[in-house]
């Protein structure tokens, strides 16, 4: 197993809390996180259909199996109304770390969780494997650019050494047939697949569900509806706009980012790396890759996301902004392997709107070296994760 960097803030945790939720998307690793943080602790998965039964129509005797090392239980939203049991044994018995749950359905888990287990559990994120994660395996170091978008970060590719095209292909398509007939009822699967690859070709750009709505053939309300159920099954996240009050007239929509690299691009057709040398949208899905290595970051030490883009009316823009209480890091993406002398220009002019409040200035990059600028800093891509442990 490739170590995991949440691995110790989910240890931390555990002695805080009487219940740890870690959720994040299907294979991205967590029940065998849980499962390696927490050997002692007997596992159930609630996927099996006769424990998620037994778990039903039986709570009280389903946790009375468990003695006073509690339990991991794998794919809690399976049985949600199991919460309430859970909130009372914890009440009872007043010990830190007695269950460590998982889910893979965020938005109607948080809300079971904050209806059930207000204030006793810590809600942790397990996102797919990160740079940093694979920089710590001399094996994965030298993993090209194109290599790392191509392979994505789910663990099974790198552990098993399998062909990121069939493991992503079948993700996908169990997806499809498993998750969302667990979500909705879709009337038209052909018409959803066809928005999905749509979205993957709109990685890094702000969404708009009326254009969407209209290459699709549905309704914008439709498209919105899709949005947020790409999302509450961690399949795309959305990166919010930056809001102040500074004389301009601000973008409000947000941009829209996959969960996973290598599946943004296996959806727009890349199923070798060597596709991606020429293909029109590398850049964006290399924006993708720093963005999700940013959020990864964040996630992996227990911490909540502060992370903006900036556009104004005029089209000034900057990639990433991270907000922090002593001022804002603006960050500028490129994929290219060298600087070019004005990459940095629209970057200045934002921060000469922004004013006293920008603390530093960025440029994060497909190259090797790290470069100490006049006015901002040249990161490599690989970098980044490292970069903002020590900038937060």
């Amino acid at each position: 197993m490739i170590p995991r960097q949440l691995q110790p803030v989910l240890l931390s945790r555990a002695t805080q809390y009487p219940v740890v939720t870690v959720t994040g998307p299907r294979q991205s690793g967590k029940t065998t996180l849980c499962q390696q943080t927490f050997p002692d602790k007997p596992y159930t998965n609630l996927e099996r259909p006769d424990l998620r039964d037994f778990a039903r129509t039986d709570p009280r005797a389903f946790l009375a199996q468990f003695d006073d090392r509690g339990a991991i239980i794998d794919e809690i939203q399976r049985v949600p109304e199991l919460l309430s049991w859970i909130q009372v044994e914890v009440d009872e018995k007043k010990q830190m770390g007695q269950f460590i749950l998982t889910g893979s359905h965020q938005f109607d888990l948080s809300r079971e969780i904050s209806q059930s287990l207000a204030g006793r559990t810590a809600l942790l994120k397990l996102l797919p494997l990160s740079i940093s994660e694979l920089n710590g395996v001399s094996e994965y170091e030298a993993l090209s650019t194109d290599e790392l978008i191509h392979r994505g970060g789910y663990p099974r590719i790198y552990e098993q050494q399998l062909d990121p095209a069939m493991v992503l292909g079948d993700y996908f398509e169990t997806y499809v047939q498993r998750d969302l007939r667990e979500l909705i009822q879709l009337k038209n699967i052909q018409l959803f697949e066809k928005f999905v690859r749509l979205a993957a070709g709109r990685t890094g750009q702000v969404v708009n569900m009326q254009s969407m709505a209209n290459d699709v053939g549905v309704s914008s309300h439709t498209i919105n509806d899709w949005v947020s159920l790409l999302e509450a099954s961690f399949i795309t996240f959305r990166l919010p706009p930056w809001f102040a009050n500074i004389g301009k007239r601000l973008t409000k929509s947000p941009k829209l980012y996959f969960y996973d690299v290598g599946l943004a691009a296996w959806l727009m057709g890349i199923t070798r790396e060597e596709h991606l040398a020429v293909h029109p949208l590398r850049g964006h899905l290399f924006e993708n890759l720093v963005v999700l290595e940013l959020l990864k970051g964040v996630h992996n030490h227990g911490d909540k996301p502060n992370m903006f883009f900036y556009r104004d009316s005029v089209k000034n823009e900057v990639g990433i902004l991270l907000e922090a209480g002593d001022g804002l890091s603006l960050l500028e993406v490129k994929s290219a392997q060298t600087v070019a002398s004005d990459a940095m220009q629209p970057t200045r002019k934002i921060a000469d709107i922004l004013g006293e409040r920008v603390k530093n200035m960025s440029l994060v990059y497909g190259g090797k070296e790290y470069q100490k600028r006049t006015d901002f800093d040249v990161i490599p891509y690989r970098n980044i994760g490292q970069w903002m442990l020590n900038n937060s």
